[in-house]
């Protein structure tokens, strides 16, 4: 439920739950259930091998996601990295987060 009013998702390094919450959120803006924003994973490092299977297993070897979904995750390191994704998507739509 919290997702649905979420204006970002930032997401740290975790187990299996974050992965969970993650492709939820993932699918639920995929399929329409609520409205696009930002997700972010924070920690190229460890976010590298998932992003890389979600690459070319998923979208090359399988083509079971579209090229386009990824346009819905980034990857960063700063804090500053995510605060600027999340101002530039709010600008580039012309709204800004209710926080």
């Amino acid at each position: 439920m919290f997702v649905k009013y979420s204006q970002g998702f930032v997401v740290m390094p975790g187990g299996f739950g974050t992965l969970d919450e993650l492709f939820e959120a993932i699918t639920l803006i995929q399929t329409k259930k609520i409205g696009r924003f930002p997700i972010i994973l924070v920690g190229s490092e460890f976010w590298e091998g998932l992003m890389d299977w979600i690459k070319n297993t998923l979208r090359d070897k399988f083509k079971t996601i579209s090229p386009k979904d990824l346009d819905l995750i980034h990857v960063v390191d700063t804090k500053e990295e995510v605060a600027d994704i999340i101002d530039a998507f709010y600008k580039k739509y012309n709204l800004q987060p209710n926080f």
